[in-house]
């Protein structure tokens, strides 16, 4: 009854919210609003068991005493104390939200840590706002009133081994229900704890995700994750930015076309299994897992020394749809993701594009979902759209043959031109096949090998399918993994292989064949799409076209493996560490074993500013909601 009690609070407390920000909000109708009610139900029950694990275990321990009176009045302070601090801070984002327009997170703390009056704005906000601190401290009593409400009477167990034994097995299973609540409702090996970005799931227009959080929450959950801050190098100003990064991108190098758009991001496809991308690698009895992509690969534009800007899946989808990489926090987990954000979506859509996103997991799966909606996507498609768990593999998602299959079929029903995403799920840990193919795709020198071998198989029944559809030929696909998995080639153990991924472009009948040696990665797949297409405005981009044959900028990488960051071109890898550089490596030295800093010459100077213009560049945009090409 206790913990019913904050859950009723929250529900008043989103009502407010609204209240005081309809204006910006704008609900279409009660029954939506009551649907953004329901769908905020799983954040408030992970913010209030996160506030009140304390008191939860405290009540449920097998102490003998819980329910004695002095007790009781311990649980009471530590009840209200731990909850109101947490709900106050609701009433914040009731002004807030205007000027921030996103609940308010750890970040607002960085905004005002600096600021010297602090006491005097807070003051200020006491006396231009007292209204709320009014509501605040009503409801406050009134929660204490209905608290005091909830009486019961002393009990001492008289039979200590009943109590013990039936306390131990409550303890157990509300521990259980804890775990599922905080992570957001299940303990699915499938599924992450949900995020900020879980809220955009739910929603028709991305501001009511707002309504379906609370600001506890969106506290808690960046408590511990946000490493955005912003960053002011006094040798990087805003020319430095605009010659070595050139995060606006205009390609003039191609007529306009509208062909459709079929991206395969690969589950921890590391470049090491494909054959033709390791044909120049000079690897000892190397062996490929993947006849089909080695097969497209010969009438395909590769990229044979391409890597991921990222370490994990959340960390891909944004690096390669929206040309954003990742440092030691990934973008969609971070307190910035509910911005405007131009990429391959909405650079496509205003041509005329459908888009489409497609994973077999569990609808939300990894934040998929929510941050496809920040993008604008048209069309989600995942478990719950597949309709059948007779193909579910028991950990993931769907198989990835059927999957395809499934795709392909949604896809002959598209209008065209379309750009559709696909992410697999088959080539991951378990490490396990359909029963059906347990005989054709066998154990190989590491448990991953026989999962690539499926996917590629997979990907062979797709394009199979594919070319009988009217939209193939006039399609560009382009594959790339998120990042990499198991390792048996010593090479591949080296720290900057790590990140090592397949990268290749097929459009049948087409120009673009060939193996590319040059430096790519993941955030150039964007702009090369663009630049394929004869994509006619600016766009922001980090990365850089591909098929450019100008160069207007130059082959790099950057990726981080979290405090360390890595900033590869010319002739050498920059170790950075978001101060300074702590390390020069020969381009060719990747295991970063031999430092030349001693040695440094101009080009290490200039990379080490090309370092730190990229790295402030990237903060200062994310946290300024500078996501789009700016006109100035």
């Amino acid at each position: 009854m206790r913990i019913g009690l904050a859950y009723l609070f929250y529900a008043i407390a989103r009502l407010l919210f609204y209240f005081y920000n309809d204006d910006l909000l704008q609900v279409s109708s009660f029954s939506y609003f009551l649907k953004l009610c329901y769908y905020g139900l799983t954040f408030d029950t992970s913010a209030i068991l996160y506030v009140n694990l304390l008191f939860i275990l405290l009540s449920i321990l097998p102490l003998v005493k819980n329910t004695s009176r002095g007790f009781q009045k311990g649980l009471f302070y530590l009840y209200f104390i731990t909850n109101l601090l947490a709900y106050s801070t609701n009433f914040i984002d009731f002004i807030y939200y205007k000027y921030s327009l996103a609940r308010t997170t750890l970040a607002a703390m960085n905004v005002v840590e600096n600021e010297k009056n602090k006491t005097i704005l807070f003051l200020s906000f006491i006396v231009d706002y007292w209204h709320v601190f009014v509501l605040f401290f009503v409801l406050a009593f009134l929660w204490v009133f209905l608290y005091k409400k909830i009486r019961f009477k002393a009990d001492i167990p008289q039979n200590k081994v009943a109590y013990f034994g039936l306390s131990s097995v409550a303890f157990f299973v509300f521990g259980l229900v804890i775990v599922a609540g905080i992570r957001g409702g299940d303990l699915s090996k499938s599924t992450r704890p949900i995020n900020l970005l879980d809220a955009s799931r739910h929603v028709k227009n991305i501001v009511h995700a707002d309504i379906v959080l609370n600001t506890p929450f969106a506290i808690i959950r960046t408590f511990f994750s946000n490493n955005f801050k912003k960053v002011e190098f006094p040798e990087v100003t805003e020319k430095v930015i605009a010659e070595k990064i050139q995060p606006i991108k205009f390609y003039n190098n191609n007529p306009e076309s509208k062909p459709n758009v079929v991206l395969i991001i690969l589950e921890s496809y590391g470049r090491e299994y494909c054959g033709a991308f390791n044909k120049d690698m000079n690897i000892k009895n190397y062996k490929s897992h993947t006849p089909f992509i080695d097969s497209l690969a010969q009438h395909s534009l590769i990229f044979s020394n391409a890597y991921a800007n990222g370490r994990q899946s959340i960390h891909g989808m944004s690096s390669i749809i929206a040309g954003i990489p990742t440092y030691k926090d990934a973008f969609t987990s971070s307190p910035y993701p509910k911005q405007k954000i131009e990429s391959l979506v909405s650079t496509l859509e205003s041509k005329g594009y459908t888009t489409s996103f497609f994973h077999g997991a569990a609808n939300g799966s990894m934040g998929f979902l929510g941050f496809s909606n920040i993008l604008g996507i048209d069309n989600y498609y995942g478990r719950t759209e597949y309709n059948s768990d007779e193909d579910f593999d028991g950990f993931w998602g769907i198989w990835d043959e059927p999957f395809l299959q499934f795709m392909k079929k949604t896809l002959d029903k598209q209008k065209t031109p379309f750009f559709s995403t696909v992410f697999t799920v088959s080539s991951h840990e378990p490490y396990i096949v359909p029963n059906k193919y347990k005989d054709k795709f066998k154990e190989g020198d590491i448990i991953m090998h026989k999962c690539v071998e499926y996917t590629d198989y997979a990907l062979k029944r797709f394009f199979e399918e594919a070319k009988k559809s009217p939209w193939y030929e006039d399609t560009i696909f382009v594959m790339v993994a998120d990042h990499g998995n198991q390792v048996f080639y010593n090479e591949y153990y080296q720290t900057l292989n790590r990140f090592a991924v397949p990268i290749l472009f097929f459009k049948p009948n087409s120009e673009y064949v060939g193996v590319n040696k040059d430096l790519a990665q993941q955030i150039d797949i964007y702009p090369t799409i663009l630049d394929m297409i004869g994509y006619d405005k600016p766009f922001r981009s980090w990365g850089r076209s591909l098929v450019d044959k100008k160069q207007q900028t130059k082959p790099f990488v950057v990726n981080s493996l979290g405090n360390i960051h890595h900033y590869s071109k010319g002739n050498y890898t920059c170790v950075f560490d978001g101060k300074n550089a702590i390390g020069f490596y020969d381009i060719k030295d990747k295991a970063l074993e031999h430092n030349l800093i001693k040695n440094r010459n101009a080009e290490m100077d200039n990379l080490e500013l090309e370092s730190k213009a990229f790295y402030q560049d990237y903060m200062n945009r994310v946290i300024d909601k500078k996501l789009t090409t700016e006109v100035k």
